[in-house]
């Protein structure tokens, strides 16, 4: 069965990679939570998408040029409403922490096709197995060189390459990184693409599915999970969709 993901966290409900969030797509039924941690100028594993903080927090600059302190000054809830004000920008730790006696799967995207973040990976690493969440974790980037750098990890943690177009040898490509998953933009799932990556032991992932028919399309393919900003109409769409397979 396809799994339900929460982009962000219920991303469209709350402002994206907080704690609310967070709790809200657990809230509505969600199965796993995706987030994407940067490295601050001190060294800390933060979660938020962009390189900058204009976009979701009051502040201005890199996060790299941050350190944690300064960066907890901001505030990262009210530019998506009033009510969300004075929610902070979460560390992974505590993320982690929250997340880890929960059966929740996680995915956490390494944010370092951009800026590629020294020691990132084993930062990462290290902590989710600190928490003994290795097991139920997923690592993902579109860093190829991300991807071979965490092949060892692969003993013990799900890595996913992040591809925004398909290709002819893209599942070859992927088993060649290191990589275990497939994370791709949902147009270029198919139902023969996903049984190619089975037969090669590799999971597919479609991101990022909001729209009704996209997400009914992708449970007919049998991909292994979708990334949704809406995860509580992931959970009846799919619903609804098992119910037609099984009664009509």
């Amino acid at each position: 069965m396809t799994t339900i993901i929460a982009h962000r966290g219920a991303s469209k409900l709350a402002p994206e990679n907080t704690m609310v969030a967070f709790k809200l797509a657990y809230q509505h039924g969600a199965e796993g939570i995706e987030t994407d941690v940067q490295l601050t100028k001190d060294n800390v594993p933060i979660l938020m998408h962009d390189e900058k903080i204009n976009r979701t927090t009051n502040g201005e600059g890199f996060i790299k040029d941050l350190t944690y302190k300064q960066l907890q000054q901001y505030d990262a809830g009210k530019w998506f409403h009033r009510k969300f004000e004075g929610s902070m920008v979460p560390t992974l730790e505590t993320f982690l922490k929250w997340i880890k006696d929960k059966p929740l799967y996680l995915n956490i995207e390494l944010k370092n096709n951009k800026i590629d973040y020294k020691h990132l990976e084993s930062i990462v690493y290290e902590m989710v197995t600190h928490f003994k969440l290795q097991d139920h974790t997923i690592l993902s980037s579109f860093n190829p060189n991300s991807i071979k750098r965490m092949k060892p990890f692969q003993k013990t943690m799900d890595i996913a390459f992040l591809t925004k177009k398909g290709s002819k040898n893209i599942l070859d490509a992927t088993k060649q990184l290191g990589a275990s998953s497939l994370h791709m933009n949902h147009k270029y799932i198919t139902e023969n693409l996903v049984k190619q990556s089975h037969a090669k032991n590799l999971s597919v992932r479609a991101y990022t599915v909001n729209k009704a028919n996209h997400m009914m399309t992708c449970f007919q393919t049998g991909c292994d999970g979708i990334f949704t900003d809406l995860p509580h109409k992931g959970m009846q769409y799919r619903e609804l969709y098992h119910y037609y397979e099984t009664f009509l």
